[in-house]
Formats: structure tokens, sequence, C-alpha cells
């Protein structure tokens, strides 16, 4: 059975920064899109960020580009995302997950089948 568990969260001040985690098991990395969702409390689930193909190809919500960065450990199973000069509005449950589609232009729930529990963050102003 697929897990896929993420850690990592925590409260910030704005302008901090977060790593987040995400451990899978009895799945390849290289071999699915990984992606990191959020949801705000009252608001839909949004896609944050998502790579593919090894490591080489991603996607970054316009509103994290450039602060946000994900990554991959092939060799560790493990998915990141490292988050620089965090926003108020950033404060969410972000969620990693695993799925055989990539879009290159957004991020689309019903394309991931795989789900983690999810993990807190908060930034305060």
């Amino acid at each position: 059975q697929v897990q896929l568990v993420e850690s990592g969260g925590g409260s910030v001040q704005a302008g901090g920064s977060l790593r987040l985690s995400c451990a899978a098991s009895k799945i390849t990395y290289s071999r699915y899109c990984m992606g990191w969702f959020r949801q705000a409390p009252g608001k839909e689930r949004e896609g944050v960020a998502a790579i593919y193909s090894g490591g080489r190809i991603g996607y970054y919500r316009p509103s994290v580009a450039g602060r946000f960065t994900i990554s991959q450990d092939n060799a560790k199973n493990t998915l990141y995302l490292q988050m620089n000069g965090l926003k108020p509005e950033d404060t969410a449950m972000y969620y990693c997950a695993a799925g055989p589609v990539f879009r290159p232009t957004n991020m689309r729930s019903y394309d991931f089948g795989y789900w983690g529990q999810g993990t807190q963050v908060t930034v305060s102003s």
C-alpha cells in the first residue's frame, strides 16, 4: 500500500522559511508526477508545485514562484518543498501527492491518486 508522509510544517513569522518533506513507501518517485497542494480554511485545495521526469520538469503556482523550490531525492524516495519568504497568505495545510499526469501550466487534484495526511504551515504577520 502506497504511503506518503509529510513532515516539517510549523509556525513562523512572515519572511521566514520552512522545508517540508514527504517520505514515500511503495512508490518510485522517478515514475510519478509528485506535487504539493495546500488548503486554507474555507478555501479550495490548490496546487503549489509539481515535479516530473526525475526532477527535470517542474511547475510552480505563480504566487510562490521565486520563493518556493520543489525537489526530490530519488534514492531516498523523499520529496521536498523549500519555502522562503513566507507570507501570511501561505498559511494552510500542505499535502504531498503523487499521480501519473504532469501538466506544465497547472495542477489538478484529480490527476493525483495518492495523498499524504497533510502538515500545517502557519505564517504570522
